[in-house]
């Protein structure tokens, strides 16, 4: 499953910058990002319902109908490449393309972003539905996953941020988005139940204002420096997801040795690590993608 699915975005993002005018990539990478943060709500709201009703194998059968049924309605509405060019696919080619990939200061900050902007996010959302199972709340699991209805803030939020970056340009809006996610972050320490959900609506808000804009730099920072784009877009999928599975089982573990304290110290630490990042990336050296 992970090897299928991380090849789509770095396809989705490339794809994106050949077929779309430059004035609109980081709007459209939002969109983008927003599309996967309702893909991420219908996940969880449904293998929540489906495995309360049936158990995890019906739930993960769900997960993998819908998935199905999003696979076809891609196949017959995306439109065929045109400004698609073949590049150069033998083993030498292919090396030497990842190495500049990874040659570019802003590229691995970007990679870097992706891997601990998610890692913080996941860290949190891994558990939360315990949190909610155990006092003051005392939720079901069913009760419980309705919390993830804060994941279409984050596709409003990713639309809203690329289209400030259109404007403003992706470096001044990067630490904001760490900001919105550091103080959500640290609202979740509330034991009343509406205050942990505005927190959480702020990680999300502010995690997909990240990840949003950062995959959306990717591509437009490699092409202007003559990397290929979808290497390079690899090269952030590869750490966002290897930045998920490394911090992903450590808030769990931290959460039972610990408890929630101890998870959003996690959290906002990654995201200190992110927001960091952001802030050397405003005075990195500039070529044509901001």
């Amino acid at each position: 499953m992970g090897v299928a699915l991380a090849g789509l975005p770095a396809v989705a993002t490339a794809y994106l910058r050949e077929e779309l005018h430059g004035s609109t990539h980081a709007r459209a990478a939002g969109l983008y990002i927003g599309g996967t943060a309702l893909g991420g709500m219908a996940g969880r709201l449904v293998t929540g319902y489906a495995g309360e009703l049936a158990g995890w194998r019906w739930a993960l059968g769900a997960a993998a109908l819908l998935a199905l049924a999003c696979a076809i309605v891609v196949r017959r509405m995306l439109p065929e490449s045109r400004h698609f060019s073949p590049a150069p696919t033998g083993v030498g080619a292919m090396l030497a393309m990842a190495r500049r990939a990874v040659a570019d200061r802003a590229l691995v900050g970007l990679y870097v972003i992706g891997g601990c902007s998610v890692g913080a996010l996941v860290a949190m959302l891994n558990v939360i539905g315990f949190r909610l199972e155990a006092p003051p709340f005392g939720l079901g699991l069913g009760a419980a996953s309705p919390v993830f209805l804060v994941y279409p803030l984050g596709t409003l939020s990713a639309a809203a941020f690329g289209r400030l970056a259109d404007r403003i340009g992706r470096r001044a809006v990067l630490p904001i988005g760490t900001v919105v996610a550091v103080a959500g972050a640290v609202l979740t320490l509330s034991s009343s139940l509406p205050v942990l959900v505005a927190g959480l609506s702020l990680l999300v808000i502010g995690f997909f204002a990240v990840h949003g804009v950062a995959s959306g730099w990717v591509p437009a920072r490699a092409h202007a420096g003559g990397v290929s784009a979808g290497r390079a877009a690899s090269f952030y999928t590869f750490t966002y997801y290897l930045g998920a599975s490394i911090f992903g089982s450590p808030g769990a573990k931290v959460w039972t040795g610990v408890g929630w304290s101890g998870v959003v110290a996690l959290t906002v630490t990654l995201l200190l690590v992110t927001g960091a990042l952001a802030l050397r990336l405003r005075v990195t050296r500039q070529i044509a993608a901001r």
